[in-house]
């Protein structure tokens, strides 16, 4: 239901905008502090007024701040959606992500792999999907690999262990 409500907000910040991308940079950091628990408890808390949870956020954006996006701002807290932003955030950021055909995916592994090695990766994610990925690692205890992009819907697994169990069933079947 979230989603589906930051899904009409996003498009209607994208409609009247004409700098949807800074309007993106800015609402990453507005998520940022959103997630800090402190703010996510005073933008959640009854007590404080719709009109002094706005006044909190549009004074962290400063005075130089687009009008735009100052005034999404003020319809969000005047309908008591502020706490929306992260993911009218996401919603903006996947959209941006589409248009310009670049992707963010993370690759999960016991060991990290070198500069050329990522950028090989990368390359042949780009001949399968047709789009520009780029892969941030991270350590895990996984014995192999794994590269997730959930934007595109893509999870590519190599597990050592995987490949041994087909490798012994592919051997049973073949006695």
């Amino acid at each position: 239901m979230e989603e589906l409500i930051a899904k009409r907000y996003a498009t209607a910040l994208s409609s009247v905008s004409k700098d949807v991308k800074g309007i993106a940079e800015v609402l990453n950091v507005l998520t940022e502090a959103i997630g800090n628990e402190e703010v996510k408890t005073i933008l959640t808390s009854p007590i404080v007024s719709s009109q002094k949870k706005t006044e909190m956020i549009l004074s962290t954006l400063g005075d130089k701040a687009d009008t735009v996006l100052v005034n999404f701002i003020k319809i969000l807290g005047e309908n008591k959606r502020l706490d929306l932003i992260p993911a009218i955030t996401k919603v903006l950021n996947a959209d941006l992500q589409k248009e310009s055909n670049e992707y963010e995916g993370v690759l999960k592994s016991k060991e990290t792999l070198g500069k050329d090695e990522l950028s090989k990766l990368q390359e042949t994610l780009k001949k399968y999907t047709g789009s520009t990925i780029k892969l941030t690692q991270e350590k895990t205890d996984l014995d192999g690999l794994r590269v997730s992009v959930d934007d595109l819907g893509i999870e590519v697994n190599f597990s050592k262990q995987r490949v041994k169990e087909q490798l012994i069933d592919f051997i049973k079947k073949s006695l």
